[in-house]
């Protein structure tokens, strides 16, 4: 296998860091360590095109035909290396050498790939057979497959070994998601969308937060969004808000920038005060 020539940080997401097609290691912000992210989007296409999206040469779409003997082997290899040799010694940071997840994840929307459900029953059977039943899997999604039996047939797998869902909400508004995520969606379909994960797999609301051409999102907005988040407070396990961290490789990434740890503050206690969890990353 090959290796990362620099060592990893949360700065650098590079999918091709260990020149796999479907797995990679990264240093996770909200999960607090290394995650080994499954992306099942090698061609870099997505149903999706969200502004701060930092994969480069992002196409509308979905993915190839997966391999899935290939995936099988990636994984275990890389697993081997970070298990049984050096992986963690020479290129992860002292002080976050602790593998924390293994994540569907990767260049586009993981949920789109035919494939999916039996992307994670590979998984699990592997993760269970290295001793690693309790390591949590997550599937990182925009949700708006959710509805798909194929993909609730995913959902149920990751119930079973108390796998986790972070769904992406990243505004309340059909005008701001245009604006961010660029899809015609209204927020009552994405609250839909969500409330059936939630019933399948436990469920975390993630959210980026950022300027867009020097404003951060409108007092309106925001309060559109807590009142989405009181709507189903009882149905989720928190919300994972964060800024950005990495620049965007989209064609509007000069009119975004990062919200001030102040203001996401502000924003992560109003969260607080509903009674959610709130893991904040800037």
């Amino acid at each position: 296998m090959a290796t990362p020539i620099q060592p990893l940080s949360t700065t650098n997401h590079d999918r091709d860091s260990v020149g796999l097609r479907y797995v990679y290691p990264v240093v996770s912000r909200r999960a607090g360590g290394v995650s080994i992210g499954i992306n099942l989007n090698p061609n870099n296409a997505c149903n999706w095109a969200c502004i701060y999206c930092q994969v480069p040469g992002l196409t509308r779409g979905g993915p190839p035909p997966i391999d899935l003997m290939r995936l099988a082997f990636e994984l275990n290899t890389m697993l081997d290396d970070i298990q049984h040799g050096e992986f963690m010694q020479l290129h992860v940071p002292a002080d976050v050498r602790t593998l924390v997840d293994v994540a569907f994840s990767g260049n586009g929307e993981p949920t789109s790939a035919a494939e999916f459900a039996e992307a994670v029953d590979i998984v699990i059977d592997i993760m269970r057979s290295r001793g690693l039943s309790d390591l949590p899997l997550r599937l990182i999604t925009n949700g708006s497959l959710i509805h798909q039996a194929s993909v609730k047939k995913g959902l149920l797998a990751l119930s079973q070994v108390r796998g986790e869902v972070w769904f992406k909400l990243d505004s309340a508004s059909f005008e701001r998601a245009l604006l961010i995520n660029g899809v015609n969606q209204q927020p009552s379909l994405a609250i839909t969308r969500l409330l059936d994960c939630a019933a399948i797999v436990p469920t975390w609301i993630q959210t980026c937060m950022l300027e867009v051409d020097g404003q951060v999102p409108s007092a309106a907005e925001i309060d559109a969004y807590v009142s989405l988040l009181e709507s189903v407070r009882d149905e989720i396990r928190g919300v994972l808000l964060y800024g950005l961290a990495r620049p965007s490789m989209q064609q509007g990434a000069s009119r975004i920038g990062r919200v001030s740890e102040q203001w996401l503050d502000q924003l992560g206690q109003r969260i607080s005060a509903l009674g959610l969890p709130v893991k904040l990353s800037n």
